[in-house]
């Protein structure tokens, strides 16, 4: 991920004012940080409001598209408690997301290690991403490597810390599939800073590992979907049995692999299946038709994706499509015979002093939080070493890691086909990897900065996602309000949080991924979903059971939507410190007797989570039941610290 691009919401600033504002400041360090920030504002705003943006020095400015990245010479030599330390300016912090040229320098490593010609042909990259490296490691860089320089991560030895002259180099770790063979191997690559800042074949970095795992498959990618979509298209059959339905214009027909699950042996994850869903637009040359409001039923396609053949086909009922309704579009109302709204006034977002963050690469400050931005083709983003600033007691640690690993859409429906959509859309998918660029669209408002993210594509190239994850501040209401009844006097403060976010699609899904920091100290994670429904076809006159009827013959079968969380916590805690403990709290109702005569007593009942397996728990609405993540060496006022979940 790259934090040193932004550019302007083309939606949302008239060309005229289409600029970036530019800052600079300065760390503790004297090394230069460029700020670039992008301003989007509501409809009917007016730009000109903003400040004049400062200029930059013309080295700043300049930018090209892989940073360099070079072994830095010693800056200087200090001494702490005897200890020499050689000083290095490191380039690439431990935790930030693999450069574009990293990608490339592992790509090239892991091709030149195939034993043949053939070998290396059939390679199919599917992703390649950081080694995460072991939280001291961490904290070493955070202390005494990279601003704002923290040495009190470390703990205190006698005699004072010994430290390296430079960190441990950077690994990559790559999923990788044979075509040819089948299999699929994972390789651990170490990536030094020169070998980074090479693109050139002789310049590899150094396989540390690889293995071969047996009974998986990976993730499917955007160009095996292009390519199943064709081989289906061009099967004979299946052009015969949609011209039954009335469809001989194949650009007309849209296929959607899905996994094909597993559902008995013949879907064991030996061979590398699919079973597409199919739909139908009605205008070949309208892009903004909604396909997926003209479901085909009644077709069951399996489709070979190593060797990209149809090997099961069979035109099983014959449903009629849905009837075409230009309303069901993605376009305006009005361009749909419609009527937008249009008693909206314009609504301005704008903050004339700029933006109360500060980015250093990848390192966040605000309102006494900091943390550090991650990216990942599975997992889209990843928030690091989050940690409060709390008055005299300093920097107090939150989170080493917190992500959305995985999400999983179970379909209700049995009847076909329907009973086998079980998405899991980041194991399968990627959600990182199906992640919008948000240049396209107003999905922030106010100042924005923009991060880039980098990606291998299927044969091994690097393709970047511009203004992939969006950071700005967000009003948020009332955050406290109180009126004395007396003096009639009343005092209110405002809510502000910092937003991090990003936008994926998955087939017909769009999911917003969103990290909410407050100033009550407060983390929330959101998740929120739009995009379109995937929907079947009724027969006239047909009900179902299994979901609801949206229109003439077009039902929406029922489904849900569960959302895995990731969350490293590390409450008050440095690297190494294992003093984080999970309790579950529930409402209870005290039973009447001398401590409850009145019986009116309840109160909320601690118990401690000793294992994984005990925390295995359901939500409890009755109850008020939830979780603290305390740390059990830190007391006040008689309770433990922690964090409520």
């Amino acid at each position: 991920m790259a934090s040193t691009q932004e550019k302007a919401t083309p939606c949302c600033i008239p060309k005229a004012k289409d600029d970036i504002n530019k800052k600079t400041s300065s760390s503790s360090s004297s090394t230069e940080v460029l700020q670039n920030w992008s301003l989007a504002v509501g409809s009917g705003s007016d730009p000109s409001e903003n400040p004049t943006p400062k200029t930059a020095s013309m080295a700043t400015l300049i930018r090209r598209p892989v940073e360099p990245i070079s072994d830095p010479p010693a800056t200087k030599t200090t001494t702490t408690k005897g200890i020499s330390i050689l000083t290095r300016a490191q380039t690439r912090h431990p935790l930030d997301p693999l450069s574009a040229a990293e990608i490339s320098v592992a790509v090239a490593t892991v091709r030149a290690a195939g034993a043949t010609p053939e070998v290396r042909d059939s390679m199919r990259f599917i992703e390649v991403v950081l080694v995460e490296p072991h939280k001291h490691v961490v904290a070493l860089a955070d202390a005494y490597f990279f601003p704002p320089f923290q040495p009190s991560l470390i703990p205190r030895t006698k005699g004072g810390p010994v430290i390296p002259s430079k960190l441990p180099p950077r690994q990559a770790r790559l999923v990788v599939y044979n075509k040819r063979s089948n299999e699929i191997s994972i390789w651990i690559v170490e990536l030094s800073e020169v070998h980074a800042a090479t693109r050139g074949g002789h310049h590899r970095g150094k396989v540390i590992s690889s293995k071969v795992v047996l009974n998986v498959q990976p993730p499917m990618d955007a160009m095996e979907y292009a390519e199943c979509e064709a081989v289906v298209k061009d099967f004979p059959p299946f052009r015969e049995a949609m011209k039954k339905r009335g469809i001989e214009d194949m650009d007309l027909v849209m296929v959607d692999p899905w996994c094909v699950g597993y559902h008995s042996n013949a879907d064991a994850p030996s061979r590398r299946l699919a079973k597409p869903l199919i739909f139908c637009r009605t205008e070949s040359d309208c892009p903004m038709e909604n396909g997926y409001a003209r479901p085909v039923e009644g077709i069951h396609v399996l489709v070979d994706m190593q060797n990209m053949v149809v090997i099961e086909f069979e035109d099983r009922k014959l449903v009629p499509l849905p009837p075409a309704d230009p309303l069901r579009n993605y376009t305006a109302g009005e361009t749909r015979g419609g009527v937008d709204r249009s008693d909206v006034k314009p609504l301005q977002i704008i903050q004339p002093e700029g933006p109360s963050f500060r980015v250093n690469g990848n390192f966040i400050e605000w309102q006494k939080w900091n943390f550090r931005i991650g990216f990942t083709p599975r997992e889209g983003l990843v928030i690091y070493s989050v940690a409060y600033v709390d008055g005299n007691r300093g920097r107090r640690p939150v989170a080493h890691r917190l992500s959305f690993v995985e999400m999983v859409v179970p379909y209700g429906d049995p009847n076909d086909p329907h009973y086998r959509k079980n998405a899991f859309d980041a194991g399968e998918d990627g959600l990182g990897k199906n992640a919008h660029s948000l240049k396209k669209g107003c999905d922030c408002l106010g100042y924005i900065k923009y991060f880039d993210a980098h990606f291998t594509n299927f044969t091994g190239g690097v393709e970047t996602i511009e203004n992939c994850v969006c950071l700005h501040e967000e009003d948020h209401g009332i955050l406290w309000k109180h009126q004395d009844w007396r003096t009639g006097l009343a005092e209110v403060r405002r809510s502000r949080r910092l937003t991090v976010s990003f936008i994926c699609t998955v087939a017909n899904d769009e999911y917003g991924f969103f990290w909410h920091f407050y100033q009550d100290g407060k983390i929330e994670a959101e998740v929120k979903l739009t995009g379109i429904l995937s929907l079947g076809a009724l027969q006239h006159g047909e009900t179902r059971k299994y979901g609801t009827i949206i229109a003439p013959g077009l039902y929406a079968p029922v489904h849900q939507h569960f959302f895995v969380a990731r969350m490293d916590m590390a409450v008050d805690c440095k690297p190494g410190e294992p003093f984080n403990q999970v309790v579950e709290v529930n409402l209870k109702v005290e039973e009447p007797g001398k401590d409850n005569v009145h019986n009116n007593a309840f109160y909320a009942e601690e118990e401690l989570l000793r294992s994984e397996l005990q925390a295995m728990r359901d939500c409890n609405p009755l109850t008020a039941r939830h979780w603290i993540v305390s740390n059990f060496s830190h007391i006040s006022l008689s309770k433990l610290q922690g964090y409520a979940f």
